[in-house]
């Protein structure tokens, strides 16, 4: 299932993924910090939501509460929450 979702707060403007029995494919991020995008997409696709959440929450960038990675960690959990109705 794909997702589409608005960042808040970092760069990159959106997030889209897909999602399929639990494990997130290509990443794509809108917007941001092309090549370290690029490769935070590369690393993470075909890993498990599980997995995506428990790395990428909490990361920060700069004087910011969030970051890229944090807002896919985000992301996935809005999409698995979607996923399951």
């Amino acid at each position: 299932m794909q997702f589409k979702y608005k960042t808040k707060n970092v760069c990159a403007g959106e997030i889209d993924f897909d999602l399929t029995d639990g494990v997130v494919s290509d990443i794509r991020f809108i917007g941001g910090c092309n090549g370290n995008l690029k490769m935070i997409s590369k690393l993470l696709d075909g890993k498990s939501a599980e997995f995506i959440i428990e790395k990428c929450s909490g990361n920060s960038c700069g004087g910011r509460p969030t970051s890229c990675a944090d807002q896919l960690a985000q992301a996935v959990k809005a999409a698995q929450g979607k996923d399951q109705q």
